[in-house]
């Protein structure tokens, strides 16, 4: 089955193009967790600092660091490869137990702060991440500069290239593993690969929002989610006052995470979303059988903070912040097209 996946730009094609991850520390990203460690209790937190390193390896590399299973091992996000990362983890110790960190790690791995707390920190437990990304050989700058000011405004929330896997190969996965041609034990793996085929049918959706000229219109049953929350309401008619809530950034519009139940949308947004899943019907109804529940994705991304820095002709600083789940891809495709210097995502 073919997917469309050419989605379109909110502010058409960029003309230019950069270099991104040249070097591990071009891609800096720093989380920004959700709640502070109380001080006390048998987990204690790692503020780690990983050069080039995935974080599923550090866990790995933490837990026979301290001779522990890796399920005593926590982290609230996974974090690039590629990257100089800043990210909390927890390990299970007991409160007797002392450790050195200065020497765990290596060149690439460094423990910044270590602190107690009663529990385990669990995926998801994080506000969103910090993100200092360099462009080198930045080509046609006026385009760039340009589009700084427009991204400001928010940009298509789509999930980024590495939710697909290298040559779209989750998705691949994905649909045969629901289609029954595939199957998957380590449910990590096939939790990955059903989350890639909900990540694209959020960013049709999305793509087809702005190709139809909805994407700042609120439709009757429209869903609205509030900024910074996960909390969203039914918007029953496009009124004024809505749609200032909307240019304010006080809302936004949001797409579905296709699972069981009925859709969240009603009236006229009921329809328009039917419709443009309507050729994917054998899609969204294999994903209602996998008992996965319906949720809500705002459709606008929101780069907080944005700073852009001149470093020298054609290389540029960027800097901002998104919220957890957010893609920094997403951001970028806006300004530019992004190169990556001769490597590959996890």
């Amino acid at each position: 089955m073919d997917l469309p996946t050419q989605y379109r730009y909110l502010y058409n094609p960029p003309t230019s193009q950069a270099t991104i991850r040249q070097l591990p520390e071009d891609f800096h990203v720093v989380e920004i967790p959700s709640f502070s460690a109380e001080g006390e209790g048998e987990h204690e937190f790692l503020l780690i600092r990983k050069t080039g390193e995935n974080t599923d390896w550090v866990a790995k590399l933490l837990a026979k660091f301290c001779q522990i299973p890796i399920k005593d091992v926590g982290y609230a996000g996974k974090k690039d490869r590629h990257a100089v990362t800043e990210q909390w983890f927890s390990v299970r110790l007991p409160v007797t137990r002392k450790i050195n960190w200065a020497l765990f790690g290596g060149e690439s791995i460094h423990v910044l702060e270590s602190v107690r707390h009663q529990r385990k920190l669990r995926l998801g437990a994080l506000l969103g991440n910090r993100f200092s990304i360099r462009l080198r050989n930045l080509t046609n700058e006026d385009d760039f500069v340009g589009r700084l000011e427009k991204i400001k405004a928010g940009v298509p929330n789509y999930f980024g290239e590495q939710r697909f896997g290298h040559g779209g190969g989750n998705l691949t996965k994905g649909l045969a593993l629901i289609n029954g041609e595939f199957k998957e034990r380590q449910r990590h793996k096939k939790g990955l690969y059903i989350s890639a085929v909900r990540s694209w049918l959020f960013n049709h959706i999305v793509s087809q929002r702005i190709t139809q000229n909805l994407w700042d219109s609120v439709l009757p049953g429209d869903m609205m989610m509030l900024s910074g929350s996960r909390s969203h309401f039914l918007a029953e008619t496009a009124d004024e006052s809505l749609l200032s809530r909307l240019k304010e950034h006080d809302i936004h519009l949001s797409g579905p995470l296709w699972g069981r139940g009925s859709t969240l949308v009603q009236g006229e947004a009921a329809e328009w979303e039917g419709e443009v899943v309507r050729p994917w019907e054998s899609v969204t109804e294999r994903l209602e059988h996998l008992g996965l529940q319906q949720e809500r994705r705002a459709l606008r991304l929101i780069p907080e903070g944005l700073r852009a820095v001149k470093e020298s002709d054609g290389q540029w600083l960027l800097s901002f912040s998104l919220p957890a789940g957010a893609f920094a891809t997403s951001v970028l495709r806006e300004l530019c097209e992004p190169l990556t210097a001769g490597i590959e995502d996890k």
